[in-house]
C-alpha cells in the first residue's frame, strides 16, 4: 500500500496499525538500548536505538507545533529491515530492560 500511494502517512495510520503498550518505560536511559523485532521467529530487524534527534530535542520541536499531553506517544523510526507483513504474521518487538510485545496480524 505504501508502493501504491505514494507516501507513509495514509498506508501506516489504519486503525490497528500502531499496537503499543501494554506499559510506557519512563525510568531508563535511552542512549544504549538494542530493539529487535523477530517476524514469525526470524529476526528481520535488530539495531541500537541510535536517534538522529535526542528525545529533548524532538520534544522541544513537537511542542511548538502541537500541545503534548502525559501519554502522548512520540514515533521516531526503525532499523534498518522494513518488510511488509500480511495476515497471519507473527511480530515480536522487544527493546533492551524494556520488555516484548508479541502480536499477530490480521486483516
Amino acid at each position: 500500500l505504501q508502493k501504491k500511494l505514494g507516501h507513509f502517512s495514509q498506508a501506516k495510520g489504519y486503525d490497528g496499525f500502531c499496537p503499543v503498550g501494554p506499559w510506557i518505560a519512563t525510568d531508563i536511559d535511552t542512549s544504549d538500548l538494542r530493539v529487535t523485532l523477530s517476524k514469525n521467529g526470524v529476526i528481520a530487524q535488530m539495531g541500537d536505538l541510535e536517534m538522529v534527534h535526542s528525545i529533548e530535542r524532538l520534544v522541544s520541536y513537537l511542542s511548538h507545533q502541537v500541545t503534548l499531553e502525559p501519554g502522548d506517544l512520540i514515533l521516531t523510526g526503525t532499523p534498518q529491515g522494513v518488510g511488509p507483513l500480511v495476515h497471519g504474521d507473527r511480530v515480536e518487538v522487544s527493546i533492551e530492560n524494556v520488555g516484548t510485545l508479541r502480536h499477530s496480524v490480521t486483516e
